[in-house]
């Protein structure tokens, strides 16, 4: 890692690799809601996306997936962010899911 790797680099390379669940679904709702929205989010919508990634896989994709909601507010409105973008993407993964 070079010096000049600002602390924001080493945050969003954290991000995409926490992001990255190992489950087809999740990573393709999360990776690209990360890349294409997150720096958009203010700083209370960016703290529940990183409180998002520390939830366990099976309730992630309980949420994603529309099954339930999250209890806590703000994630829940995360999630809902999440959802909303993946079915208003031009490649519409959500509708393959």
């Amino acid at each position: 890692m070079s010096d000049d790797t600002t602390s924001a680099e080493i945050e969003r390379k954290r991000l995409y690799w926490h992001s990255r669940r190992g489950m087809w679904e999740l990573d393709l709702l999360l990776i690209p809601f990360l890349e294409q929205r997150y720096d958009h989010l203010s700083a209370e919508e960016q703290l529940a996306y990183r409180q998002l990634i520390d939830e366990e896989d099976q309730d992630l994709f309980t949420w994603l997936m529309r099954r339930e909601w999250p209890g806590e507010p703000s994630l829940r409105h995360i999630v809902q962010m999440i959802v909303a973008h993946a079915e208003n993407t031009d490649n519409a993964i959500y509708r393959t899911l």
